[in-house]
Protein backbone atom coordinates (compact mmCIF):
# COMPACT_ATOMS: atom_id res chain seq x y z
CA UNK A 1 0.00 0.00 0.00
CA UNK A 2 1.25 3.59 -0.82
CA UNK A 3 0.18 6.10 2.01
CA UNK A 4 0.70 10.00 1.31
CA UNK A 5 0.50 12.14 4.20
CA UNK A 6 0.57 15.74 4.36
CA UNK A 7 2.83 17.84 6.56
CA UNK A 8 3.05 21.69 6.82
CA UNK A 9 5.78 24.12 8.27
CA UNK A 10 4.12 26.23 9.79
CA UNK A 11 5.28 29.29 12.99
CA UNK A 12 5.65 27.53 15.86
CA UNK A 13 2.21 27.77 18.22
CA UNK A 14 3.79 29.36 20.99
CA UNK A 15 5.35 32.21 19.50
CA UNK A 16 4.16 35.36 18.43
CA UNK A 17 2.29 35.06 15.25
CA UNK A 18 2.39 38.23 13.14
CA UNK A 19 0.98 39.46 9.79
CA UNK A 20 3.41 41.68 7.25
CA UNK A 21 1.22 44.40 6.70
CA UNK A 22 2.97 45.73 3.76
CA UNK A 23 2.25 41.91 2.03
CA UNK A 24 -0.50 40.39 3.86
CA UNK A 25 1.11 37.17 4.72
CA UNK A 26 1.86 35.70 8.06
CA UNK A 27 5.36 36.85 8.61
CA UNK A 28 7.43 33.36 8.91
CA UNK A 29 10.73 35.71 10.47
CA UNK A 30 8.79 36.08 13.49
CA UNK A 31 8.86 32.97 15.05
CA UNK A 32 10.63 29.41 14.61
CA UNK A 33 8.99 27.21 12.26
CA UNK A 34 7.78 23.94 12.90
CA UNK A 35 6.31 20.88 11.51
CA UNK A 36 2.49 21.46 12.15
CA UNK A 37 1.92 19.11 15.21
CA UNK A 38 -1.51 17.71 13.55
CA UNK A 39 0.49 16.38 10.73
CA UNK A 40 2.95 15.13 12.92
CA UNK A 41 -0.24 13.09 14.02
CA UNK A 42 -1.34 11.95 10.80
CA UNK A 43 2.05 10.55 10.02
CA UNK A 44 2.12 8.77 13.37
CA UNK A 45 -1.58 7.13 11.64
CA UNK A 46 0.34 6.04 8.57
CA UNK A 47 3.39 4.80 10.37
CA UNK A 48 1.52 3.11 13.02
CA UNK A 49 0.01 0.85 10.10
CA UNK A 50 3.46 0.53 8.15
CA UNK A 51 4.64 -0.76 11.74
CA UNK A 52 2.50 -4.00 11.53
CA UNK A 53 2.47 -3.99 7.28
CA UNK A 54 5.35 -5.39 4.95
CA UNK A 55 5.24 -3.62 1.77
CA UNK A 56 3.31 -0.26 3.14
CA UNK A 57 5.23 2.88 1.54
CA UNK A 58 4.79 5.80 3.56
CA UNK A 59 5.74 9.47 1.88
CA UNK A 60 5.28 13.27 3.40
CA UNK A 61 3.92 15.52 0.89
CA UNK A 62 4.50 19.34 1.70
CA UNK A 63 3.50 22.33 -0.44
CA UNK A 64 6.19 25.17 1.26
CA UNK A 65 9.27 27.20 0.48
CA UNK A 66 12.68 26.02 -0.33
CA UNK A 67 13.82 27.19 3.54
CA UNK A 68 11.48 24.50 4.68
CA UNK A 69 14.02 21.15 3.62
CA UNK A 70 15.06 20.68 7.49
CA UNK A 71 11.11 20.57 8.63
CA UNK A 72 9.86 18.37 6.08
CA UNK A 73 13.10 16.45 6.72
CA UNK A 74 11.81 15.30 10.29
CA UNK A 75 8.95 13.14 8.83
CA UNK A 76 11.63 11.13 7.16
CA UNK A 77 13.40 10.88 10.41
CA UNK A 78 10.04 9.76 12.61
CA UNK A 79 10.18 6.96 9.88
CA UNK A 80 8.66 8.31 5.97
CA UNK A 81 10.29 6.41 3.44
CA UNK A 82 10.68 9.50 0.87
CA UNK A 83 9.37 13.12 1.00
CA UNK A 84 7.97 15.06 -1.85
CA UNK A 85 8.35 19.20 -1.84
CA UNK A 86 6.45 21.30 -3.88
CA UNK A 87 8.48 24.40 -4.08
CA UNK A 88 7.91 27.28 -6.54
CA UNK A 89 7.86 31.39 -5.93
CA UNK A 90 4.55 32.05 -7.74
CA UNK A 91 3.09 29.54 -4.71
CA UNK A 92 3.43 32.50 -2.64
CA UNK A 93 0.29 33.15 -0.87
CA UNK A 94 -1.54 30.41 -2.44
CA UNK A 95 -5.14 30.58 -1.01
CA UNK A 96 -7.22 27.42 -0.06
CA UNK A 97 -8.22 26.87 -4.08
CA UNK A 98 -4.76 26.83 -5.72
CA UNK A 99 -3.46 24.90 -2.30
CA UNK A 100 -6.01 21.89 -2.92
CA UNK A 101 -5.35 21.53 -6.78
CA UNK A 102 -1.57 21.76 -6.24
CA UNK A 103 -1.70 19.07 -3.42
CA UNK A 104 -4.17 16.90 -5.78
CA UNK A 105 -1.94 16.91 -8.24
CA UNK A 106 1.21 15.80 -6.28
CA UNK A 107 -1.06 13.23 -5.01
CA UNK A 108 -2.19 11.77 -8.38
CA UNK A 109 1.42 11.81 -9.76
CA UNK A 110 2.57 9.43 -6.77
CA UNK A 111 -0.81 7.03 -7.62
CA UNK A 112 -1.37 6.37 -3.61
CA UNK A 113 -3.83 4.30 -2.43
CA UNK A 114 -4.02 6.35 0.74
CA UNK A 115 -3.84 10.35 1.81
CA UNK A 116 -3.92 11.40 5.79
CA UNK A 117 -4.20 14.62 6.44
CA UNK A 118 -4.99 16.89 9.73
CA UNK A 119 -8.19 18.27 10.14
CA UNK A 120 -6.74 21.86 10.21
CA UNK A 121 -3.79 23.53 10.49
CA UNK A 122 -2.82 25.88 13.16
CA UNK A 123 -1.50 29.15 11.23
CA UNK A 124 -4.24 29.08 8.23
CA UNK A 125 -7.07 27.46 10.27
CA UNK A 126 -8.54 27.17 7.07
CA UNK A 127 -10.18 23.24 7.46
CA UNK A 128 -11.04 22.42 3.82
CA UNK A 129 -8.19 20.81 1.58
CA UNK A 130 -9.39 17.49 2.83
CA UNK A 131 -12.37 17.64 1.28
CA UNK A 132 -11.29 19.97 -1.41
CA UNK A 133 -8.69 17.13 -2.30
CA UNK A 134 -11.29 14.46 -2.36
CA UNK A 135 -13.42 16.64 -5.04
CA UNK A 136 -9.91 17.30 -7.13
CA UNK A 137 -9.17 13.20 -6.80
CA UNK A 138 -12.36 12.10 -6.88
CA UNK A 139 -11.76 9.79 -3.65
CA UNK A 140 -14.04 9.29 -1.00
CA UNK A 141 -13.12 11.44 1.65
CA UNK A 142 -13.74 10.67 5.57
CA UNK A 143 -12.83 13.46 8.01
CA UNK A 144 -12.91 14.31 11.43
CA UNK A 145 -11.53 11.36 12.69
CA UNK A 146 -10.73 10.13 16.75
CA UNK A 147 -9.74 6.95 15.68
CA UNK A 148 -8.71 5.26 12.36
CA UNK A 149 -8.23 1.41 11.42
CA UNK A 150 -7.04 0.57 7.81
CA UNK A 151 -7.23 -2.40 6.36
CA UNK A 152 -6.61 -3.84 2.35
CA UNK A 153 -8.57 -1.91 0.29
CA UNK A 154 -10.28 -0.24 3.23
CA UNK A 155 -10.09 2.63 6.07
CA UNK A 156 -12.57 3.13 8.48
CA UNK A 157 -12.44 4.99 11.98
CA UNK A 158 -14.79 6.99 14.28
CA UNK A 159 -16.39 10.39 13.84
CA UNK A 160 -17.38 12.54 16.94
CA UNK A 161 -20.71 14.13 16.13
CA UNK A 162 -22.89 16.17 18.14
CA UNK A 163 -25.07 13.17 19.79
CA UNK A 164 -22.38 11.12 20.30
CA UNK A 165 -20.40 8.83 17.99
CA UNK A 166 -20.40 7.83 14.05
CA UNK A 167 -18.99 5.10 12.71
CA UNK A 168 -17.76 5.73 8.72
CA UNK A 169 -15.54 3.85 6.39
CA UNK A 170 -14.90 3.77 2.78
CA UNK A 171 -13.14 2.17 0.08
CA UNK A 172 -9.68 2.83 -1.16
CA UNK A 173 -8.60 5.01 -2.56
CA UNK A 174 -9.65 7.96 -0.54
CA UNK A 175 -8.73 10.61 1.59
CA UNK A 176 -8.54 10.80 5.30
CA UNK A 177 -8.40 13.89 7.92
CA UNK A 178 -7.83 13.16 11.72
CA UNK A 179 -8.06 15.02 14.66
CA UNK A 180 -5.73 15.53 17.96
CA UNK A 181 -7.70 12.76 19.39
CA UNK A 182 -5.34 10.65 17.88
CA UNK A 183 -2.21 9.51 19.34
CA UNK A 184 1.15 12.08 19.82
CA UNK A 185 3.75 11.63 17.35
CA UNK A 186 6.65 9.88 17.76
CA UNK A 187 10.29 11.17 18.60
CA UNK A 188 12.84 11.06 15.33
CA UNK A 189 15.66 8.70 17.15
CA UNK A 190 19.61 9.27 16.56
CA UNK A 191 19.30 6.43 13.69
CA UNK A 192 16.37 7.75 12.07
CA UNK A 193 17.77 11.33 11.80
CA UNK A 194 20.84 9.50 10.02
CA UNK A 195 18.61 7.21 7.67
CA UNK A 196 16.53 10.63 7.02
CA UNK A 197 19.87 12.02 5.52
CA UNK A 198 19.75 8.95 2.49
CA UNK A 199 16.30 8.68 1.79
CA UNK A 200 14.71 10.13 -1.43
CA UNK A 201 13.79 13.68 -0.92
CA UNK A 202 12.24 14.76 -4.57
CA UNK A 203 11.59 18.90 -5.31
CA UNK A 204 9.33 19.84 -7.35
CA UNK A 205 7.73 22.95 -8.74
CA UNK A 206 4.38 23.98 -10.68
CA UNK A 207 5.59 23.37 -14.42
CA UNK A 208 6.42 19.00 -12.92
CA UNK A 209 2.75 19.07 -11.93
CA UNK A 210 1.24 21.05 -14.99
CA UNK A 211 -0.78 23.61 -12.62
CA UNK A 212 -0.89 27.00 -13.65
CA UNK A 213 -1.12 29.34 -10.78
CA UNK A 214 -2.32 32.19 -12.75
CA UNK A 215 -5.11 30.37 -14.74
CA UNK A 216 -7.64 33.43 -15.01
CA UNK A 217 -10.28 30.84 -15.35
CA UNK A 218 -10.25 29.62 -12.09
CA UNK A 219 -11.61 31.68 -9.33
CA UNK A 220 -9.14 32.58 -6.57
CA UNK A 221 -9.55 34.12 -3.31
CA UNK A 222 -6.86 37.36 -2.75
CA UNK A 223 -6.15 39.12 0.07
CA UNK A 224 -7.41 42.95 -1.11
CA UNK A 225 -6.31 44.84 2.65
CA UNK A 226 -4.87 44.21 5.99
CA UNK A 227 -4.46 46.34 8.91
CA UNK A 228 -3.11 45.77 12.87
CA UNK A 229 -6.03 45.14 15.61
CA UNK A 230 -6.84 48.24 17.30
CA UNK A 231 -5.91 48.43 20.69
CA UNK A 232 -8.39 46.85 23.06
CA UNK A 233 -10.25 49.91 24.54
CA UNK A 234 -11.61 49.94 28.18
CA UNK A 235 -15.50 48.89 28.58
CA UNK A 236 -17.92 50.89 30.50
CA UNK A 237 -18.43 51.27 33.55
CA UNK A 238 -21.13 50.84 35.80
CA UNK A 239 -21.32 52.04 39.51
CA UNK A 240 -24.40 50.92 41.41
CA UNK A 241 -25.73 53.54 43.11
CA UNK A 242 -29.22 52.16 43.46
CA UNK A 243 -30.07 52.59 39.61
CA UNK A 244 -27.29 49.94 38.70
CA UNK A 245 -30.11 47.84 37.26
CA UNK A 246 -31.88 50.26 34.87
CA UNK A 247 -28.85 51.43 33.60
CA UNK A 248 -27.20 47.96 33.09
CA UNK A 249 -30.66 47.38 31.33
CA UNK A 250 -30.46 50.59 29.15
CA UNK A 251 -26.55 48.99 27.82
CA UNK A 252 -27.85 46.25 27.17
CA UNK A 253 -30.45 47.15 24.97
CA UNK A 254 -28.44 50.33 23.84
CA UNK A 255 -25.66 47.92 21.91
CA UNK A 256 -28.65 45.22 21.07
CA UNK A 257 -27.81 42.65 23.20
CA UNK A 258 -30.77 42.23 24.97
Amino acid sequence: MKIAVLVKEVPDTYGDRKLNLETGLADRSASEAVLDEIGERALEVALSYKDGSDGTEVTVISMAPDTATATIRKGLAMGADNAVHVSDEELLGADLGLTAEVLAAAIRRGGFDLVVTGNVSTDGNGGMIPAMLGEHLDFPHVTGLTSVEISDGKVAGTRGVEAGKQEVNAELPAVISITEALPEARFPNFKGIMAAKKKPFEVISLSDLEVDANDQSTARSIMVTVAEKPPREAGEKIVDEGNGGAELAEYLIKNKLA
